[in-house]
This record gives C-alpha cells, structure tokens and sequence, in this order.
C-alpha cells in the first residue's frame, strides 16, 4: 500500500501542477484557432496573478481577487487584440511586449503597494479552500477506491474542477456550435467568413477576449491555490510549456489537456525525486529537477510530434478586401 499512496500522492500532484497548464493552453487554443498567435499567455498570467493576490490581500475575498484577475487578464489581451486585430501589427512583437510589461509592473506595484520586495502580503483566510466531494470521507477507508476518490478527486480547489470541465466544453464550443465553425473559419480562411457577412474582426475580438478570460483563471489560481500570495516571476514559463503542449496538441482541446498532464506529471516526478537516491545516479540535483520540464519541451517539439500544422490565416492580419 506504501507505493500506491506514493502513485496517488505523485498523481494528484501532477493534477495541481496541470491546472494552470491546462486553462494557459485552452486559452491559446481560442486565440490561434481565430487566427491570432499570443506568446503573451505568460505575461497575462502574471499580470492575474499579481492582480488577485492583490485583491484578495486587500478585500480579504478570493473570488472578489479573482474577478479582478480576470479583469486585468481581459484588459492585457484588449491590447494584445487591439495591436494585432485593429492595427495590423506584429502578433510576436505585441505579445512580448505584454510578457516584458507584465513582468516589470507587477514587481513595481508590488514594491510600491506593499514594501515586501514585490511581494504581496501572505494570504490565509483570502485564498481559494479546497472541496471535499460527498462521500469522501466514508469511502476513505474502502481499498483502491477510497484513496483515489477521498486522496485523488476530491480535496482540490473549485479552479481545478473548472479547468478539467473547460477541456469538454471548448471541444464542444470548437466542434458542435456556430460560434466555434464561424472561429475555426476565421483562423483558415477569414476572406470566406468575410464574405459570408460575418465579421473577421469580432471573431478575433472575442477569441482573445476568452484567451484573457481563461488566462485570469491560471494565474489567480497560481497565487491564490498553489501559493499563499503573488512573489516576483511565479508564473516560471509555464505560459511558454502551455504554448509548447498546445503546438504538442496539434491545437485540439482534449490532447491539450494530455499534453499538461504529461508535463505535470514529469514535475511532479521531479519534485518527488528531490533529496532521493538513485541508482548509478545517487541524489538528484535540485537544478535538475528544475530543467525537467523545459527539457521535455525541447525534446518534444524537437522530433516527437510531427508536423504540426498551425491555422492557415495565423499570425497574418487580415485586410478586408474593397
């Protein structure tokens, strides 16, 4: 019984650790299924996350913290929209500006805000609680079952029930409704969808709209559920991991949400390794651990996924013909 608890503790660490991943990555997935290439899903995380550990320091209320981390997540992707939708620009340029901002401004704010060196002051009371499900605590006991229900799938915070249950609904946002033909459409062929009468810019408005929606729920909950409170760079690239799972996912909902489970559960293999010996290894190094992730990035896009064929109208702005 000792190495299946070992499973289901390294499982739901992988589950904790996939959460901000998966809502980065579905974010992505409605800007470039529009059309609209965002490598600045790392700076809207940020953002969010300095904005509901602020909030929620100062109202004392997680989701009052994590409405406003939306908010200004929605506010980052305006811009991004606004820079590559309404004047054309350079959607690689726009989004490492909004990473460059949101990476200077919320030490800035923070030091200025609350002299802690950029932090924001600890959260106890005004963080997300975790939910235990009905029935975990009596079936608890009960062998195989009760440790993956009551240890597994119960006892996460209402952010993870979320992202897992966005996975379903944006696949049948993409696939079953208007909206997701007229958003596919747009990032292929938006001279088609223009001359249907449908209109290339709201599309793509709209898609970074949903982008900024979800980003604000991955870095709200990476302040506010993961950690006790904003400090300097906690986002760690996983914006960029969540743009290599969605390249990795041939940008489709459900291997997406595969994809973040693979590099959570090597991070969560990681951090389990720490301190621990191995065999002809011995010890493994902290710093190794820490590469983990990005090494299977590389190794990944490197050769293993094939070709990946993004939407045909990405990253060029479109110009209505006259």
């Amino acid at each position: 019984m000792e190495a299946f608890d070992y499973i289901i503790g390294v499982l739901d660490a992988t589950i904790r650790l996939s959460v901000p991943l998966i809502l980065a990555a579905l974010a992505g997935l409605y800007s470039e299924r529009s059309g609209i290439f965002d490598i600045g899903l790392e700076g809207k995380m940020l953002a969010a996350a300095f904005a509901g550990a602020a909030s929620a320091a100062v109202f004392d209320s997680a989701y009052l913290g994590l409405l406003i981390a939306v908010l200004v997540s929605v506010a980052l992707s305006l811009v991004h929209g606004f820079a590559s939708i309404t004047q054309r620009g350079n959607q690689i340029v726009s989004g490492v500006a909004i990473n460059f901002i949101a990476l200077g401004s919320t030490v800035i704010l923070g030091q200025a805000w609350f002299r802690q060196g950029g932090r924001t002051p600890q959260l106890i009371e005004s963080r997300f609680q975790t939910i235990k499900l009905p029935f975990a605590d009596a079936v608890a006991d009960v062998p195989v079952i009760g440790p993956i229900y009551e240890g597994l799938i119960s006892g996460h915070v209402t952010v993870t029930y979320f992202a897992f249950a966005m996975v379903p609904f944006t696949w049948w946002v993409l696939y079953r409704t208007r909206f997701g033909l007229r958003l596919r459409a747009v990032g292929e062929n938006p001279g088609a969808v223009d001359t249907a009468g449908i209109s290339v810019t709201r599309m793509r408005y709209l898609a970074v709209i949903c982008c900024g929606i979800l980003c604000g729920f991955a870095g709200a909950y990476l302040s506010m559920a993961v950690a006790a409170g904003f400090v300097k760079g906690m986002t760690a690239g996983k914006g960029f991991i969540a743009l290599a799972a969605l390249i990795f996912a041939k940008w489709k909902p459900v291997p997406v949400m595969f994809a973040c489970l693979l590099f959570g559960f090597l991070e969560a293999t990681g951090i389990q390794l720490q301190g621990h010996e191995l065999p002809l290894i011995g010890t493994v190094p902290v710093q190794l651990v820490q590469a983990l992730p990005y090494v299977l990035t590389v190794i990944l896009l490197a050769g293993f996924i094939g070709k990946a064929i993004p939407p045909k109208a990405g990253g060029v702005p479109y110009v209505k013909e006259r």
